[in-house]
């Protein structure tokens, strides 16, 4: 139960086991957990022959300040029910923070105890397309590209979608009326998974405004956090929580990463929804095709892809191959060039890859066809690599056949790819 005491999570604990244990009669609550616990471990011993499954949910409500829950547990678990192979303890939790600190991470009893972990992670493409189908949705794929751009592919969004509607109208409905449901879900969201989650959104708000990345010291001083053991904390919650993403620089080692804000939902929250207007009712249709739209579009499907990186090994026919992903940035003395992503292979083989989302097939102009020339003409001089560099173009529908295209790009690849 969220939000209440020791003793409440106690009796509440009683009438579970009295749903199993029809001899208990009214007994009344355990007086503490250690107590709860004895008395879970002689209902069990009742079961000798049987497989038994011990699911706690929601496990981080139960450790109230000063209840000596945690402690409990461990004792339950080292003294009894490690030892046996009868017995599935299962716990889960949304409080991202505590999970990881106090269970995963835990330097006390339950120091490597757990034996398996089952993160929920978002949905792909490929499962976002079925999802619609199974809900009578007709979607097509740029607009299935579209809504994840805004969401991600968590699936609780993904169910508020009406699919009578288009992905323009739903994003307007969900994201910019005055009761849509992702309007003021920012703040609940933080503080549901994370303890004092002001430090957390502190960083978020940080990288949202810095789409490549910040490095840990560029980071702490647009954060305005200190450099020290909290902060790497928070970091590390972040991350396996999958609302940031560590990556290091090609050629760099690991002390030099950049840190990325990956969530969808935040990041469209904090660009678009956090400063809109509730009464415009059709704000997101009124936005389309303008330049901060454009923008926005094209950095968050670079974002697509980053998440799909293994349909794009796929697509290029390397997805048994050993490779090495990651970003780029780097000058001349006279030139500058930034890589978003790049595909290390074994075969002696960078990739380059540019991905571009746009309502019509792409077409390389002269200006961009020079801007990526320059590219490969700096990453080849700065890096003194000696592997042959290919470039490949990631697209929504495809290229428009040119000169700039048959003499630059050795592969290119539709947004379908990412659905594989």
């Amino acid at each position: 139960m969220a939000n209440v005491n020791t003793a409440t999570q106690l009796s509440n604990f009683q009438i579970a086991l009295n749903r199993y244990d029809t001899t208990s009669g009214d007994r009344p609550p355990a007086a503490n957990w250690l107590e709860a616990f004895t008395r879970l471990t002689a209902l069990l011993e009742l079961k000798e022959s049987e497989k038994k499954i011990v699911f706690l949910d929601e496990l981080p409500w139960l450790d109230t300040a000063g209840s000596g829950f945690l402690s409990a547990l461990e004792h339950f678990w080292n003294s009894w029910a490690s030892a046996r192979t009868d017995v599935l303890l299962i716990v889960c939790g949304s409080a991202a923070s505590w999970i990881i600190n106090k269970l995963l991470n835990s330097r006390g009893g339950l120091h490597n105890r757990v034996t398996d972990r089952i993160p929920l992670y978002p949905f792909t493409l490929k499962e976002c397309e079925l999802f619609f189908n199974s809900r009578g949705a007709t979607f097509d794929r740029y607009q299935i590209v579209q809504l994840y751009m805004v969401m991600g592919g968590i699936p609780f969004y993904l169910s508020q979608i009406d699919p009578k509607l288009s992905a323009a109208q739903n994003i307007d409905r969900l994201c910019f009326t005055e009761s849509g449901i992702l309007r003021a879900e920012f703040d609940n969201l933080y503080h549901s998974l994370f303890q004092k989650a002001e430090r957390h959104v502190q960083i978020i708000e940080a990288l949202s405004k810095k789409a490549k990345g910040l490095s840990r010291e560029d980071l702490l001083k647009a954060s305005k956090m200190p450099n020290g053991g909290g902060t790497t904390r928070i970091l590390r919650e972040l991350e396996e929580s999958h609302f940031i993403r560590k990556y290091r620089a090609f050629g760099k080692k690991d002390k030099n990463s950049i840190y990325q804000l990956t969530d969808f939902y935040s990041l469209f929250y904090l660009q678009w929804i956090r400063e809109s207007d509730p009464s415009d009712q059709n704000y997101w249709v009124s936005q389309l095709d303008t330049p901060k739209q454009n923008t926005w579009a094209g950095y968050a499907f670079e974002q697509v892809c980053l998440e799909h990186i293994s349909r794009i090994k796929l697509g290029l026919s390397i997805g048994g191959m050993k490779t090495e992903t990651s970003a780029w940035s780097g000058k001349t003395d006279t030139s500058g060039a930034q890589i978003d992503l790049l595909i290390d292979r074994a075969d002696r083989v960078i990739n380059i890859c540019e991905m571009k989302f746009s309502i019509d097939p792409f077409v390389i102009s002269k200006s961009y066809a020079e801007d990526l020339k320059r590219k490969i003409r700096v990453f080849k001089e700065v890096t003194q690599t000696r592997k042959a560099v290919h470039l490949i173009l990631i697209t929504t529908w495809g290229l428009v056949r040119n000169n700039y295209s048959d003499t630059l790009v050795q592969n290119e690849l539709k947004m379908d790819v990412l659905f594989n």
